[in-house]
């Protein structure tokens, strides 16, 4: 799977085939992610660095536009309802 993206990889870097392999399948796997689920693990890593929720919701509201398949805008409402319920 993702032979080519592999290969280039390789070629254009110092990595093995086997940790580009490891790279593009974590990379997949995080744009794998629902919307629903970013929201909440962005959530808590905001609030781990100590983030009060309405920073918490403007950089989740910025950091959404730059998904790689971008959702349609949320509200403040709709991402507190994904966070809370």
């Amino acid at each position: 799977m993702h032979e080519e993206l592999v290969d280039h990889l390789t070629r254009s870097s110092a990595l093995s085939r086997g940790e580009a392999l490891r790279v593009v399948q974590d990379v997949l796997a995080y744009f794998d992610e629902s919307t629903e689920d970013y929201v909440r693990r962005r959530h808590r890593e905001l609030q781990g660095q100590g983030l009060v929720n309405a920073e918490i919701f403007e950089q989740i509201t910025a950091d959404l536009r730059y998904r790689a398949v971008a959702p349609p805008e949320l509200s403040l409402r709709q991402l507190r309802r994904i966070v809370y319920g």
